[in-house]
């Protein structure tokens, strides 16, 4: 099995464990299961709903559909996977700006949860344009930009363990993963297309 396969199995089981486990708030309740984030669940509790609801869609479906085959023989399937990720990421990349406007962490937090956001909906948009005008290589390396973004949502969960077990806080530790859970994620999704270009 070739290295890239192995990643994208490794990346879609995350994805699907980060996604589905997103999802225990519904028999937990959200104060259960987000306990660092109350101050957002407080003030901001639809968009955050919208936001752990949607958010995970677009994770699962993203990591399903970067996999060859999906677009190569599933592509009516892989369409309509697209609309609805497309769908998803609007609806949680604008609850997620709402969210950063009052995030854990201060202004720092809020910058980098702001403009993860901002940079989720411009890196979709621009796929899905790509899309619709049939111009499939620049749809294809706009959407892995895209999921790079969607992916984050790993990334800042496998910091948070790190920071966590070093004594931070949630709270402490939103300084620094706000940045961390998407900048490196769009660094390597940079230096692996430049190299394919290549």
């Amino acid at each position: 099995m070739q290295a890239t396969k192995i990643q994208l199995y490794v990346m879609a089981f995350l994805s699907l464990l980060v996604g589905l486990t997103t999802y225990r708030f519904l028999g937990l309740g959200l104060e259960v299961s987000f306990p660092g984030t109350l101050g957002q669940i407080a003030d901001r509790r639809t968009a955050f709903i919208i936001h752990v609801t949607t958010g995970p869609v677009a994770l699962i479906i993203g990591a399903i559909q970067l996999f060859p085959t999906m677009h190569r023989k599933h592509k009516t399937l892989h369409r309509w996977l697209g609309r609805i990720y497309g769908v998803a990421i609007l609806l949680a990349s604008i609850s997620g700006l709402i969210i950063a406007i009052n995030a854990a962490g201060g202004i720092s937090a809020q910058l980098g949860f702001g403009l993860l956001s901002v940079l989720w909906f411009i890196t979709t948009s621009i796929a899905i344009f790509y899309a619709v005008k049939r111009k499939i290589a620049l749809h294809r390396r706009w959407m892995i930009r895209s999921f790079a973004i969607t992916f984050a949502a790993v990334t800042l969960r496998l910091f948070l363990i790190g920071f966590m077990a070093n004594d931070f806080t949630y709270t402490e530790a939103s300084v620094y993963v706000a940045w961390l859970c998407w900048i490196p994620n769009m660094i390597f999704a940079e230096w692996w297309l430049r190299r394919k270009k290549a």
